[in-house]
């Protein structure tokens, strides 16, 4: 799209959704270009990674598994879970005390994110066991049990 010349754009029935305007379409191409790039660099740090995604003990679950990981959060702030279900994927969602703790951490992007799923889900701890090596029943089901074993809820 950065290739196109500007009569090209203007008289190519692609960009109708542009209006054809050259400014719209160089610009999506460079936020394309920025966004992939993040995402790209996003993947490349994940997969060097050596942390586990996710650790469960007595003193809480401390969360990596996403680029909006919550970090460690003890079972005291933990008031339960539910599932949220999204075409071909399921999360888990970690209910807490005080949801604006979790809103809040992060730059600006991860705060944004976190934002949007507490909007979506209800909290802004969502856990997909497509980014851990275990489904998503046994991340239920280890949640459960540990939750069972050392929430005081």
């Amino acid at each position: 799209m950065l290739s196109f010349d500007e009569e090209s754009i203007r008289s190519g029935r692609s960009f109708r959704l542009f209006l054809n305007n050259p400014m719209y379409v160089r610009g999506l191409a460079l936020l394309s270009i920025v966004l992939c790039g993040l995402l790209a660099l996003f993947f490349l740090r994940k997969l060097f990674d050596k942390q586990s995604g996710l650790v469960f003990s007595d003193s809480g679950i401390v969360d990596n598994a996403s680029a909006v990981s919550a970090g460690f959060i003890p079972w005291s702030e933990i008031i339960g879970s539910r599932i949220f279900e999204m075409p071909q994927q399921q999360m888990l969602i970690i209910m807490v005390r005080d949801p604006e703790k979790y809103v809040d951490q992060g730059n600006a992007v991860k705060r944004k994110l976190n934002q949007a799923n507490h909007k979506m889900c209800g909290s802004p701890i969502a856990i997909s066991a497509n980014a851990l090596k275990i489904t998503f029943a046994e991340l239920h089901s280890l949640f459960d049990q540990y939750q069972r074993k050392y929430s005081n809820v």
